[in-house]
C-alpha cells in the first residue's frame, strides 16, 4: 500500500499516523488474499455476515460479497466512499453497505459471523484496539487479518529517515522495534508479535501464512515475467524474506 496523507491524531508519539491508499481492484495482492480466504473451510457461506474493517474502496469486500448474505465495509474516512459506491452501483450489488467509523471509539454495531481486516492493525493508534475486533464477532466466528511482514526486504510502509531521500531503504524493517517505530510510518510485525496480540485479546489463532510478494511494482517486460514465474509465482511462501505480509486466521 502507498501512503499519501497525514492526519492529526497519531500512531506514534511524534505525530506520524498515516492513512493508506487501498490496493486497486486488479492488484495481485487482492487476488492472492481472496484465493487464500476461499480455501479456508466454512469461512464463506450464504447464511453468514461479513465485516471488513478498513475496507477502503471495497476491493476485498466486493470480491467476497457473492459468498455472503450481507457485507458491511467500514473505514475511518470517506476518502474512498465514492469509488466504493460507484463500483457497487455499476455492478448492481445489493448486499453490501459502507459506513464511516473509527473502530477505536468503541462503536456500536451488530456482531458479525466473519471479519476481515487487511493492512489496518499497524495503523491503529493503539494496537490493543484489536479488542474491538473481538467484541464485533459472534461466538465461534472467524477472522482473517493481514499485517506487514517485518522480514520482507523493503520497508512496506516507508519511513521518515534523516538525510536519506528514499523512504523504502532495504532491511530498515529488520532493525529492533524501538528504532523502527521511531521513524516508521506504521508498525511492522513478526508472526510471533501478531499471534501474541490476537491471543492477548481472546482470539484462538488457527493458522498463519506468509503471503508471497506480488511484485506488481516491477516494470513490465520479460524480466518481470521471469522473476514472477520462477521466484514469486505462489500465493504463500515458507521463506519470510519473500513475503510482504502475514495473513492470520483466528477464531472467537
Amino acid at each position: 500500500m502507498k501512503y499519501t496523507k497525514r492526519i492529526p491524531k497519531t500512531l506514534f508519539e511524534k505525530d506520524k499516523h498515516y492513512l493508506g491508499k487501498p490496493a486497486n481492484f486488479d492488484d495481485q495482492i487482492i487476488h492472492r488474499r481472496l484465493r487464500l480466504l476461499k480455501q479456508i473451510p466454512k469461512f464463506t457461506g450464504k447464511n453468514l455476515t461479513l465485516l471488513d474493517i478498513g475496507c477502503g474502496n471495497g476491493a476485498s469486500l466486493f470480491g467476497l460479497h457473492k459468498d455472503f448474505k450481507f457485507c458491511l465495509g467500514i473505514d475511518i474516512t470517506d476518502e474512498h466512499l465514492s469509488e466504493f459506491n460507484d463500483f457497487k452501483e455499476q455492478n448492481n450489488i445489493l448486499n453490501c453497505e459502507h459506513r464511516v467509523l473509527d473502530i477505536e471509539k468503541n462503536v456500536t454495531l451488530d456482531q458479525f459471523d466473519r471479519i476481515i481486516s487487511f493492512e489496518v492493525i499497524e495503523h491503529l493508534r493503539d494496537e490493543d484496539s484489536v479488542k474491538f475486533y473481538y467484541d464485533l464477532m459472534k461466538d465461534g466466528g472467524l477472522i482473517v487479518v493481514s499485517v506487514p511482514n517485518k522480514w520482507w526486504i523493503f520497508e512496506t510502509h516507508g519511513a521518515k529517515l534523516p538525510v536519506l531521500p528514499w523512504n523504502r531503504v532495504p532491511f530498515f524493517s529488520w532493525l529492533p522495534k524501538q528504532i523502527h517505530e521511531k521513524f516508521a510510518n506504521a508498525r511492522i510485525y513478526t508472526k510471533n508479535r501478531i499471534v501474541k496480540l490476537l491471543e492477548k485479546h481472546g482470539f484462538t489463532v488457527l493458522s498463519t501464512y506468509y503471503v508471497m510478494a506480488p511484485m506488481d511494482v516491477l516494470s513490465k517486460g520479460k524480466f518481470k515475467d521471469l522473476i514472477i514465474k520462477y521466484f514469486f509465482n505462489r500465493d504463500t511462501t515458507k521463506l519470510p524474506f519473500k513475503s510482504t505480509s502475514i495473513l492470520v486466521l483466528a477464531k472467537k
